[in-house]
Protein backbone atom coordinates (compact mmCIF):
# COMPACT_ATOMS: atom_id res chain seq x y z
CA UNK A 1 0.00 0.00 0.00
CA UNK A 2 3.15 2.54 0.83
CA UNK A 3 5.02 0.98 -2.28
CA UNK A 4 1.54 2.18 -4.49
CA UNK A 5 1.66 5.69 -2.44
CA UNK A 6 5.00 6.92 -3.24
CA UNK A 7 4.70 5.56 -6.97
CA UNK A 8 1.46 7.92 -7.60
CA UNK A 9 3.16 10.96 -5.56
CA UNK A 10 6.44 10.24 -8.18
CA UNK A 11 3.97 10.41 -11.23
CA UNK A 12 2.36 13.11 -10.44
CA UNK A 13 5.96 15.09 -10.18
CA UNK A 14 6.95 13.86 -13.55
CA UNK A 15 3.48 15.13 -14.78
CA UNK A 16 4.02 18.79 -13.15
CA UNK A 17 7.80 18.85 -14.56
CA UNK A 18 6.63 18.29 -18.35
CA UNK A 19 3.86 20.89 -17.74
CA UNK A 20 6.41 23.39 -16.77
CA UNK A 21 8.50 22.66 -19.50
CA UNK A 22 6.07 22.37 -22.16
CA UNK A 23 4.38 26.12 -21.18
CA UNK A 24 7.82 27.93 -22.11
CA UNK A 25 7.21 26.62 -25.72
CA UNK A 26 3.65 27.46 -26.43
CA UNK A 27 3.99 29.96 -28.80
CA UNK A 28 2.92 30.63 -32.56
CA UNK A 29 6.07 30.72 -34.65
CA UNK A 30 7.02 31.32 -38.30
CA UNK A 31 9.10 32.44 -40.38
CA UNK A 32 8.78 35.61 -42.44
CA UNK A 33 8.57 34.83 -45.52
CA UNK A 34 11.58 36.00 -48.08
CA UNK A 35 10.25 38.99 -49.86
CA UNK A 36 9.59 40.72 -46.28
CA UNK A 37 12.51 42.40 -46.93
CA UNK A 38 15.06 41.51 -44.46
CA UNK A 39 16.70 38.89 -42.83
CA UNK A 40 15.21 35.11 -42.52
CA UNK A 41 14.76 34.65 -38.81
CA UNK A 42 12.19 32.81 -36.74
CA UNK A 43 9.62 35.20 -34.95
CA UNK A 44 7.07 34.10 -32.29
CA UNK A 45 4.40 35.87 -31.52
CA UNK A 46 2.45 34.67 -28.93
CA UNK A 47 -1.48 33.46 -30.08
CA UNK A 48 -3.82 34.65 -29.06
CA UNK A 49 -2.20 37.49 -27.54
CA UNK A 50 -2.60 38.56 -23.71
CA UNK A 51 -6.07 40.18 -23.84
CA UNK A 52 -7.93 36.92 -25.51
CA UNK A 53 -6.01 34.17 -23.80
CA UNK A 54 -8.22 31.12 -24.38
CA UNK A 55 -9.19 30.73 -20.60
CA UNK A 56 -10.33 34.72 -20.31
CA UNK A 57 -12.09 34.28 -23.80
CA UNK A 58 -14.15 30.84 -22.76
CA UNK A 59 -14.70 32.76 -19.33
CA UNK A 60 -16.59 36.23 -21.23
CA UNK A 61 -18.30 34.18 -23.91
CA UNK A 62 -20.58 32.16 -21.15
CA UNK A 63 -21.02 35.77 -19.19
CA UNK A 64 -21.93 37.09 -22.76
CA UNK A 65 -24.65 34.40 -23.21
CA UNK A 66 -26.06 35.31 -19.87
CA UNK A 67 -26.92 38.73 -20.55
CA UNK A 68 -28.57 40.39 -23.58
CA UNK A 69 -26.95 41.59 -26.56
CA UNK A 70 -26.78 45.21 -27.69
CA UNK A 71 -26.38 44.58 -30.93
CA UNK A 72 -29.51 45.52 -32.35
CA UNK A 73 -29.37 49.27 -29.89
CA UNK A 74 -29.47 52.57 -31.92
CA UNK A 75 -27.09 54.36 -30.00
CA UNK A 76 -23.96 53.97 -27.44
CA UNK A 77 -25.31 54.14 -24.06
CA UNK A 78 -22.59 54.45 -21.35
CA UNK A 79 -23.82 50.51 -20.14
CA UNK A 80 -23.72 49.31 -23.53
CA UNK A 81 -20.30 50.08 -23.74
CA UNK A 82 -19.35 48.50 -21.18
CA UNK A 83 -21.30 45.12 -22.13
CA UNK A 84 -19.74 45.87 -25.53
CA UNK A 85 -16.49 43.63 -24.85
CA UNK A 86 -19.49 40.56 -25.18
CA UNK A 87 -19.73 41.42 -28.67
CA UNK A 88 -16.09 41.83 -29.49
CA UNK A 89 -15.46 38.67 -27.96
CA UNK A 90 -18.12 36.96 -29.77
CA UNK A 91 -16.97 37.96 -32.99
CA UNK A 92 -12.76 36.87 -32.23
CA UNK A 93 -14.51 33.93 -30.95
CA UNK A 94 -15.93 32.99 -34.62
CA UNK A 95 -12.78 34.55 -36.31
CA UNK A 96 -10.57 32.06 -34.49
CA UNK A 97 -12.91 28.92 -35.00
CA UNK A 98 -13.39 29.68 -38.95
CA UNK A 99 -9.84 30.40 -39.21
CA UNK A 100 -9.30 26.90 -37.98
CA UNK A 101 -11.96 25.39 -40.40
CA UNK A 102 -9.55 23.50 -42.86
CA UNK A 103 -11.81 23.48 -45.97
CA UNK A 104 -11.68 28.07 -45.66
CA UNK A 105 -7.82 27.56 -45.29
CA UNK A 106 -6.92 29.41 -48.70
CA UNK A 107 -9.45 31.85 -47.96
CA UNK A 108 -8.65 32.95 -44.33
CA UNK A 109 -5.03 32.78 -44.05
CA UNK A 110 -2.17 35.05 -46.00
CA UNK A 111 1.43 34.90 -45.56
CA UNK A 112 2.35 37.55 -42.90
CA UNK A 113 4.39 39.27 -45.78
CA UNK A 114 5.43 42.89 -46.66
CA UNK A 115 2.05 43.83 -48.06
CA UNK A 116 0.24 43.42 -45.16
CA UNK A 117 2.79 45.25 -42.58
CA UNK A 118 2.40 48.20 -45.25
CA UNK A 119 -1.05 48.09 -44.13
CA UNK A 120 -0.97 48.34 -40.39
CA UNK A 121 0.28 51.80 -38.67
CA UNK A 122 1.81 52.21 -35.84
CA UNK A 123 1.30 54.38 -32.70
CA UNK A 124 4.28 54.48 -30.68
CA UNK A 125 3.22 56.71 -28.36
CA UNK A 126 -0.50 54.91 -26.95
CA UNK A 127 1.01 51.02 -27.95
CA UNK A 128 -1.95 50.69 -30.67
CA UNK A 129 -1.47 49.07 -34.39
CA UNK A 130 -4.38 49.97 -37.00
CA UNK A 131 -4.62 47.85 -40.21
CA UNK A 132 -6.38 49.76 -43.27
CA UNK A 133 -9.32 48.63 -44.98
CA UNK A 134 -10.09 50.59 -47.51
CA UNK A 135 -14.06 51.77 -48.09
CA UNK A 136 -15.02 50.85 -43.80
CA UNK A 137 -14.09 54.43 -42.53
CA UNK A 138 -10.34 54.13 -42.58
CA UNK A 139 -9.72 57.80 -43.34
CA UNK A 140 -11.44 58.62 -40.11
CA UNK A 141 -9.00 56.25 -38.18
CA UNK A 142 -6.24 57.41 -39.59
CA UNK A 143 -7.44 61.19 -38.14
CA UNK A 144 -7.68 59.36 -34.97
CA UNK A 145 -3.81 58.30 -35.20
CA UNK A 146 -2.54 61.41 -36.47
CA UNK A 147 -3.45 63.20 -33.81
CA UNK A 148 -2.33 60.58 -31.08
CA UNK A 149 0.99 60.96 -33.01
CA UNK A 150 1.09 64.39 -31.67
CA UNK A 151 0.88 65.67 -35.77
CA UNK A 152 -2.37 67.42 -35.14
CA UNK A 153 -4.25 68.66 -31.70
CA UNK A 154 -7.44 67.74 -33.04
CA UNK A 155 -8.99 65.36 -35.76
CA UNK A 156 -11.18 68.68 -37.36
CA UNK A 157 -7.67 70.21 -37.74
CA UNK A 158 -6.44 67.72 -40.08
CA UNK A 159 -6.46 68.88 -43.60
CA UNK A 160 -8.12 65.84 -46.30
CA UNK A 161 -5.39 66.14 -48.48
CA UNK A 162 -2.73 65.14 -45.65
CA UNK A 163 -4.36 61.93 -44.71
CA UNK A 164 -3.24 59.80 -47.46
CA UNK A 165 -0.36 61.89 -48.03
CA UNK A 166 2.01 59.04 -46.04
CA UNK A 167 5.44 61.52 -46.35
CA UNK A 168 3.27 64.24 -44.56
CA UNK A 169 1.01 62.54 -41.85
CA UNK A 170 3.20 61.05 -39.45
CA UNK A 171 1.92 58.01 -39.41
CA UNK A 172 5.02 55.06 -39.34
CA UNK A 173 3.97 51.28 -40.91
CA UNK A 174 4.96 48.38 -39.68
CA UNK A 175 7.16 47.34 -42.57
CA UNK A 176 9.25 50.23 -42.08
CA UNK A 177 10.45 48.55 -39.23
CA UNK A 178 13.39 45.93 -38.28
CA UNK A 179 12.43 42.12 -37.78
CA UNK A 180 12.77 42.40 -33.27
CA UNK A 181 10.56 46.33 -33.59
CA UNK A 182 7.80 44.02 -35.49
CA UNK A 183 7.99 41.01 -33.51
CA UNK A 184 7.79 43.19 -30.25
CA UNK A 185 4.88 45.05 -31.71
CA UNK A 186 2.84 42.38 -32.62
CA UNK A 187 3.09 41.00 -28.79
CA UNK A 188 2.69 43.76 -26.68
CA UNK A 189 0.54 46.23 -28.64
CA UNK A 190 -3.39 47.04 -29.32
CA UNK A 191 -4.34 46.05 -32.60
CA UNK A 192 -7.44 46.50 -34.34
CA UNK A 193 -9.51 46.73 -37.95
CA UNK A 194 -12.59 47.25 -38.94
CA UNK A 195 -14.79 45.22 -41.59
CA UNK A 196 -18.27 45.78 -43.79
CA UNK A 197 -20.27 43.66 -45.13
CA UNK A 198 -18.05 42.43 -48.40
CA UNK A 199 -20.45 43.18 -51.81
CA UNK A 200 -21.78 46.72 -49.59
CA UNK A 201 -18.10 47.68 -49.66
CA UNK A 202 -16.84 46.79 -53.51
CA UNK A 203 -19.86 48.59 -54.74
CA UNK A 204 -18.82 51.45 -52.27
CA UNK A 205 -14.85 51.23 -54.07
CA UNK A 206 -16.73 51.42 -57.19
CA UNK A 207 -18.65 53.99 -56.98
CA UNK A 208 -15.48 55.70 -55.33
CA UNK A 209 -12.86 54.94 -57.53
CA UNK A 210 -14.78 54.49 -61.56
CA UNK A 211 -17.97 56.95 -60.63
CA UNK A 212 -16.88 59.77 -58.78
CA UNK A 213 -13.68 59.53 -58.23
CA UNK A 214 -13.43 62.43 -56.04
CA UNK A 215 -9.92 62.15 -55.02
CA UNK A 216 -8.94 62.80 -58.80
CA UNK A 217 -7.25 59.37 -59.14
CA UNK A 218 -6.91 59.39 -63.19
CA UNK A 219 -5.59 55.75 -63.00
CA UNK A 220 -8.54 54.24 -62.20
CA UNK A 221 -10.62 55.66 -65.40
CA UNK A 222 -7.45 55.69 -68.14
CA UNK A 223 -5.84 52.14 -67.39
CA UNK A 224 -7.41 49.92 -65.10
CA UNK A 225 -11.10 50.59 -65.97
CA UNK A 226 -10.13 50.12 -70.21
CA UNK A 227 -8.37 46.77 -69.24
CA UNK A 228 -11.02 45.54 -67.00
CA UNK A 229 -13.72 46.12 -70.22
CA UNK A 230 -11.39 44.91 -72.72
CA UNK A 231 -11.61 41.73 -70.93
CA UNK A 232 -14.57 41.48 -69.34
CA UNK A 233 -17.21 43.48 -71.11
CA UNK A 234 -19.41 40.64 -73.17
CA UNK A 235 -20.53 43.46 -75.94
CA UNK A 236 -17.76 46.35 -77.71
CA UNK A 237 -20.69 47.49 -79.37
CA UNK A 238 -21.57 49.92 -76.45
CA UNK A 239 -19.11 52.69 -78.14
CA UNK A 240 -21.09 55.31 -75.90
CA UNK A 241 -20.16 53.59 -72.71
CA UNK A 242 -16.88 52.27 -73.29
CA UNK A 243 -14.93 54.58 -71.43
CA UNK A 244 -16.99 53.87 -68.12
CA UNK A 245 -16.70 50.61 -66.11
CA UNK A 246 -19.74 49.06 -65.66
CA UNK A 247 -20.60 47.41 -62.52
CA UNK A 248 -20.95 44.25 -64.53
CA UNK A 249 -17.56 44.63 -65.80
CA UNK A 250 -16.28 44.77 -62.24
CA UNK A 251 -18.22 41.74 -60.91
CA UNK A 252 -16.79 39.58 -63.78
CA UNK A 253 -12.96 40.59 -63.13
CA UNK A 254 -13.50 39.98 -59.42
CA UNK A 255 -14.80 36.83 -59.74
CA UNK A 256 -12.21 35.49 -62.51
CA UNK A 257 -9.06 34.37 -59.98
CA UNK A 258 -6.76 33.42 -62.71
CA UNK A 259 -7.67 36.78 -64.73
CA UNK A 260 -7.94 38.81 -62.23
CA UNK A 261 -4.17 38.10 -60.68
CA UNK A 262 -2.99 38.58 -64.04
CA UNK A 263 -4.65 42.18 -64.10
CA UNK A 264 -3.92 43.22 -60.52
CA UNK A 265 0.19 42.37 -61.20
CA UNK A 266 -0.09 45.09 -63.94
CA UNK A 267 -2.56 47.49 -61.94
CA UNK A 268 0.05 47.07 -58.29
CA UNK A 269 -0.84 49.17 -55.25
CA UNK A 270 -4.28 50.48 -56.46
CA UNK A 271 -6.05 47.13 -56.19
CA UNK A 272 -6.01 47.65 -52.28
CA UNK A 273 -9.62 49.00 -52.13
CA UNK A 274 -11.15 45.55 -53.34
CA UNK A 275 -8.87 43.00 -52.10
CA UNK A 276 -10.28 40.75 -49.26
CA UNK A 277 -9.46 41.31 -45.18
CA UNK A 278 -7.27 38.31 -45.20
CA UNK A 279 -5.24 39.72 -48.30
CA UNK A 280 -4.76 43.17 -46.47
CA UNK A 281 -4.74 42.43 -42.78
CA UNK A 282 -3.94 38.66 -42.18
CA UNK A 283 -6.66 38.17 -39.32
CA UNK A 284 -5.72 34.62 -38.98
CA UNK A 285 -2.10 35.01 -38.88
CA UNK A 286 -2.19 38.11 -36.55
CA UNK A 287 -4.00 38.54 -33.02
CA UNK A 288 -6.50 41.06 -33.11
CA UNK A 289 -7.66 42.53 -30.08
CA UNK A 290 -10.80 44.07 -31.75
CA UNK A 291 -12.51 43.75 -35.00
CA UNK A 292 -14.83 46.44 -35.14
CA UNK A 293 -17.83 46.64 -37.59
CA UNK A 294 -18.77 49.50 -39.71
CA UNK A 295 -22.36 48.62 -39.40
CA UNK A 296 -22.12 49.01 -35.85
CA UNK A 297 -19.69 51.48 -35.58
CA UNK A 298 -21.07 53.69 -33.30
CA UNK A 299 -20.67 51.31 -30.53
CA UNK A 300 -17.46 50.16 -31.97
CA UNK A 301 -15.46 53.41 -32.20
CA UNK A 302 -15.89 54.43 -28.55
CA UNK A 303 -15.51 51.09 -26.96
CA UNK A 304 -12.38 50.49 -29.34
CA UNK A 305 -10.89 54.15 -27.95
CA UNK A 306 -11.70 52.77 -24.55
CA UNK A 307 -10.09 49.34 -24.95
CA UNK A 308 -7.05 50.96 -26.57
CA UNK A 309 -6.48 53.24 -23.40
CA UNK A 310 -7.18 56.64 -25.35
CA UNK A 311 -11.06 57.17 -25.00
CA UNK A 312 -9.93 60.82 -22.84
CA UNK A 313 -7.51 61.78 -25.41
CA UNK A 314 -9.39 61.43 -28.49
CA UNK A 315 -12.61 61.47 -30.40
CA UNK A 316 -13.65 59.13 -33.47
CA UNK A 317 -15.41 62.28 -35.84
CA UNK A 318 -18.94 62.12 -35.88
CA UNK A 319 -20.94 59.84 -38.00
CA UNK A 320 -23.94 60.90 -40.07
CA UNK A 321 -26.92 59.29 -39.19
CA UNK A 322 -28.00 55.98 -41.06
CA UNK A 323 -24.70 56.05 -42.94
CA UNK A 324 -23.23 52.92 -41.36
CA UNK A 325 -26.23 50.87 -41.69
CA UNK A 326 -26.71 47.77 -44.46
CA UNK A 327 -28.27 48.60 -47.16
CA UNK A 328 -29.95 45.42 -49.01
CA UNK A 329 -31.55 47.89 -51.41
CA UNK A 330 -28.68 49.47 -52.83
CA UNK A 331 -27.21 46.39 -52.99
CA UNK A 332 -30.34 44.67 -54.92
CA UNK A 333 -30.24 47.42 -57.10
CA UNK A 334 -26.45 46.92 -58.28
CA UNK A 335 -26.42 43.50 -58.46
CA UNK A 336 -30.01 43.80 -60.72
CA UNK A 337 -28.93 42.39 -64.10
CA UNK A 338 -26.18 40.08 -63.00
CA UNK A 339 -26.09 37.17 -63.99
CA UNK A 340 -26.04 33.85 -61.09
CA UNK A 341 -23.25 32.49 -62.41
CA UNK A 342 -21.05 35.90 -61.70
CA UNK A 343 -22.32 36.31 -58.28
CA UNK A 344 -21.54 32.92 -57.35
CA UNK A 345 -18.24 33.22 -58.60
CA UNK A 346 -17.79 36.56 -56.88
CA UNK A 347 -19.22 35.07 -53.78
CA UNK A 348 -16.72 32.48 -53.73
CA UNK A 349 -13.94 34.83 -54.02
CA UNK A 350 -15.22 37.06 -50.73
CA UNK A 351 -16.74 33.66 -49.00
CA UNK A 352 -13.64 34.00 -46.41
CA UNK A 353 -14.74 37.46 -45.21
CA UNK A 354 -18.10 36.61 -44.81
CA UNK A 355 -17.42 33.51 -42.72
CA UNK A 356 -14.61 35.04 -40.35
CA UNK A 357 -16.36 38.06 -39.76
CA UNK A 358 -20.49 36.70 -39.52
CA UNK A 359 -21.72 38.19 -42.46
CA UNK A 360 -24.89 36.45 -43.84
CA UNK A 361 -24.28 34.82 -47.36
CA UNK A 362 -26.59 36.78 -49.29
CA UNK A 363 -29.27 34.30 -50.78
CA UNK A 364 -31.51 36.95 -52.30
CA UNK A 365 -28.80 37.27 -54.95
CA UNK A 366 -27.19 33.98 -55.20
CA UNK A 367 -30.52 31.21 -55.16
Amino acid sequence: MMRRHWLLVGACGWVLLVLMFVSKFINFTFRMPDDYGGRVEMLNWTFPSVKTEKAQLEQLVQKADSQPSPVSSDSPAEDELSNWETVTIRRLQLLSSVCRNSSLWNLTHTPLRKFVLDRIFVCDKHKILFCQTPKVGNTQWKKVLIVLNGKFSKVEDIPENMVHDHERNGLPRLSSMSDSEITERLNKYFKFFIVRDPFERLISAFKDKFVQNPRFEPWYKHSIAPAIIRKYRKSHRDTGHAAGLHFEDFVRYLGDEPGRQYLDRQFGDHIIHWLTYTELCAPCNISYDVVGHHETLEHDAPYILRAAGIGGLVTYPSIPPGITRYNRTKVERYFSGISKRDVRHLYARYQGDFGLFGYRRPDFLLD
